[in-house]
């Protein structure tokens, strides 16, 4: 398995959105109550995708590094995102704590998926250990995430590896019902 900075690049962005991150998120909507897509055309909702990813792509916080399967891959030509099987991918990016606040910097883990081929072969805590080397490099003395209560799964890996519970985020309707 090979794990590869995902670049700023048009071709490599499609795919890992079409390859990764949509199959992650039609999951997520099936197992958690409020995690749903848009109500819109797959087309459009792949090149809005895209788009945003470009952009933050473009910044120096966000990172996303995909996990791709070498004993599929082909002739990539030096593109190792170009060919080969898309395994799972890591996104993340670093929180800076306000000189206000006295907590330390963080790196937060914004999306983690591994395919379901490649689940149970560690590649999540390859992927893990992956954000962790980075927050290290970015000097960031905490690895945090966001969980959905509902992915029970996603919840017993976080703990195994060591996440603690810290906060609560709550919300409620404001649409007057």
């Amino acid at each position: 398995m090979g794990f590869y900075l995902l670049p700023a690049d048009e071709a490599a962005v499609r795919r890992y959105v079409g390859d990764l991150w949509l199959p992650y998120h039609r999951e997520l909507e099936a197992i958690v109550d409020a995690h749903a897509l848009a109500d819109t055309d797959t087309t459009d909702l792949l090149a809005a995708e895209v788009e945003f990813r470009l952009e933050r792509l473009e910044t120096n916080d966000y990172r996303t590094w995909v996990a791709v399967d070498e004993s599929c891959d082909g002739d990539s030509g030096g593109r190792p995102l170009a060919d080969g099987e898309l395994a799972g991918f890591v996104a993340t990016e670093i929180d800076e704590s306000p000189p206000v606040f006295d907590r330390p910097d963080r790196l937060v883990v914004t999306d983690i998926y591994v395919r379901e081929p490649y689940r149970g072969t560690g590649l999540a805590d390859d992927l893990i250990d992956r954000a962790t080397k980075r927050a290290r490099e970015a000097t960031c003395t905490e690895l945090a995430l966001e969980v959905d209560v509902d992915n029970d799964r996603a919840i017993a890996f976080y703990e195994k590896r060591g996440f603690e519970t810290d906060r609560r985020r709550m919300t409620m309707s404001v649409d007057g019902s």
